[in-house]
């Protein structure tokens, strides 16, 4: 088919159609037998899926494609990325160059309704914001009146800016750009009075000015953007894989559990159920994902749970020193949440 990745000889192929989009199933086949998680991502974006001065991808998001790889093979590593602005994402999914979709995107009924994907879970509740020069002057986005501002093309933040200056009465100027570093360079350089995008982009797209103490993100937030991970329609097998591979790191913050104290609670034991189920010492959780048992313990021993791939990535960790808020757990009065393990 054309547009489609080359699959391992024998393997089963179903093809659908989903509002005159092709997509293909038995995806949880086709990775297994090609022995890696082909990851679509970011071109480049500090905190979420960036490469290190070592070659290395590294992000929020790119934990996530990384906890799916140790839950179907035991190997955090076996993955590959595929860097996508945000014109080209949906359809590297759709047309099978990808397996699963981590890039920084948005969750909305028109995109889980018409582009044959689904959403498998929340990585990040964000909300868009906009940055400015602190010479400027503004304190508000209701001060931005009459301003030019970059906006990146292709995304969700486009009618939520128009949206916005229309329920305000106010004029603007949209200058728009492909991707995120070319609106970053585009304010760095004088071209727009503002730049609006999620406000976890905006603190990662600071430190990449050449004065990032001389910019601010204002306080106001103009939108809901739950960002997470998407896989095509077709495939519940690899649905229900790569949404419990987040549910995962979820759960180990919950209860406790972290790359650093697995190993002592798997040896020393736990007198607690819900422990005991997730590192697979009862039932049989990991088989009915199509895994081993030692499904959920792996990715916490090599990726880390919710909370530490959070700091690490965009946290206290990091260059970016993003509070928790809205992503702190359910019981310290944020939003993250996964159901049980059991």
């Amino acid at each position: 088919m054309k547009g489609m990745k080359a699959l391992a000889a024998g393997t089963a192929i179903v093809v659908a159609t989903f509002a005159g989009t092709v997509y293909a199933g038995e995806t949880f086949d086709n990775v297994k037998a090609q022995g890696f998680v082909q990851c679509g991502v970011n071109t480049g974006l500090p905190g979420f899926s960036n490469i290190d001065d070592n070659g290395d991808w590294k992000g929020l998001d790119v934990d996530v494609c990384r906890a799916v790889a140790a839950a179907m093979f035991g190997d955090a590593s076996k993955v590959k990325y595929t860097p996508l602005n945000a014109k080209e994402r949906f359809t590297a999914l759709q047309s099978g160059e990808i397996d699963v979709l981590s890039r920084n995107t948005t969750w909305t009924l028109s995109r889980d309704g018409s582009l044959g994907i689904n959403f498998t879970g929340v990585t990040y509740y964000d909300g868009q914001g906009f940055l400015v020069k602190k010479s400027l002057g503004v304190k508000s986005a209701k001060d931005l009146g009459g301003a030019s501002v970059c906006v990146q093309s292709g995304t969700t933040t486009e009618l939520n800016l128009a949206d916005y200056f229309r329920s305000q009465n106010l004029k603007f100027t949209p200058v728009t750009y492909d991707n995120a570093d070319a609106t970053a360079k585009a304010f760095d350089a004088g071209r727009c009075d503002a730049l609006t995008s999620d406000q976890s982009q905006l603190y990662a797209l600071r430190i990449l000015l050449k004065d990032p103490s001389g910019s601010v993100v204002l306080p106001d937030v103009i939108s809901k953007e739950p960002l997470g991970p998407s896989v095509r329609q077709g495939d519940d097998d690899w649905f229900n894989l790569v949404k419990w591979s987040l549910f995962a790191m979820v759960n180990g913050e919950d209860l406790g559990i972290t790359s650093e104290n697995i190993d002592d609670m798997k040896k020393n034991g736990s007198d607690k159920p819900d422990v005991k189920r997730f590192l697979g010492e009862t039932g049989e959780f990991g088989k009915m994902l199509g895994v081993s048992d030692d499904w959920a313990y792996n990715i916490v021993k090599q990726v880390g749970n919710y909370g530490e791939s959070f700091e690490r990535n965009v946290g206290s960790g990091s260059n970016l020193k993003i509070e928790r808020g809205l992503n702190a757990l359910w019981s310290n009065g944020g939003l993250q949440y996964a159901p049980p393990v059991r």
